[in-house]
């Protein structure tokens, strides 16, 4: 696995935004992050014309587990989300079932 770190929403934005097509099979978005969160990356990403950006698993990654705030995770175009603290098996396995459907 190769992993690309941003610090925040508007750098990861900017990081899927600047790769060519089809090279970043998944993200994984943090809802609570500083200049852009999650839900406002998802949609903005989800917003770009390019193809893949409808397509690419986002999968949130939260300590919010109300089912209000999932649901607005889902709403905002995120296929899937990882509860905090973080369960490996769970968190490889979503990954890898986000992967497979796209």
């Amino acid at each position: 696995m190769s992993v690309k770190y941003a610090a925040d929403g508007q750098e990861g934005l900017n990081i899927f935004q600047n790769s060519p097509q089809g090279t970043i099979d998944a993200i994984l978005m943090d809802n609570r992050m500083p200049v852009m969160d999650g839900i406002e990356a998802t949609k903005a990403i989800r917003a770009l014309t390019r193809e893949d950006a409808r397509l690419i698993p986002i999968i949130a990654l939260t300590a919010d587990v109300f089912p209000d705030d999932l649901h607005r995770f889902l709403k905002a175009g995120m296929n899937a989300y990882i509860v905090k603290p973080i369960e490996p098996n769970l968190f490889y396995e979503t990954i890898a079932k986000a992967i497979q459907k796209r």
